[in-house]
């Protein structure tokens, strides 16, 4: 999923319209949850369990709400015209996603939500232009350092 947010942040960046650079992010929303899902899917298999049961269940209700929370305030901010603020708001929603969905799962994974979180505040104060290089960051070189680390430590 990183790697294909830096391709997504790249091509965001050569965009001459806020509804095509949103696009590009909606796209890629599209591709990241088609990976996830399959990633689940595997990882659940392999450990003889249910995406929809037990840790599984437990993250997804808690994942969700904020998933939601920012589709509903995408389509509002686009509407009024707040592109720009687009970038702090769901690198500060995913993050906290992340925060509450590993609240039952390893360690590691409710601190990459914070680090989100971090970024994601940075991003509603810092200079519009900048908000490519803040989904980079965080979509993309964030998810890629703890994937490893998670991989590294915990096994996947």
């Amino acid at each position: 999923m990183g790697a294909t947010a830096l391709a997504a942040a790249f091509l965001a960046s050569r965009q001459n319209s806020p509804r095509a650079w949103l696009a590009v992010w909606l796209a890629e929303v599209f591709v990241a949850v088609a990976i996830a899902a399959s990633a689940a899917a595997t990882k659940a298999r392999r450990a003889n369990s249910s995406l929809f049961r037990g840790p599984g269940r437990k993250f997804t209700l808690s994942f969700a709400p904020p998933i939601i929370v920012g589709g509903l305030l995408t389509l509002a901010l686009f509407q009024f015209g707040a592109v720009s603020v687009l970038p702090g708001v769901w690198l500060l929603l995913y993050g906290t996603a992340i925060v509450t969905g590993g609240a039952f799962s390893v360690r590691a994974v409710p601190i990459m939500g914070l680090c989100l979180m971090a970024l994601g505040a940075a991003a509603l104060f810092a200079p519009a232009a900048w908000g490519n290089v803040f989904m980079a960051a965080g979509f993309g070189i964030v998810q890629i350092g703890f994937g490893v680390w998670i991989a590294l430590r915990y096994g996947g």
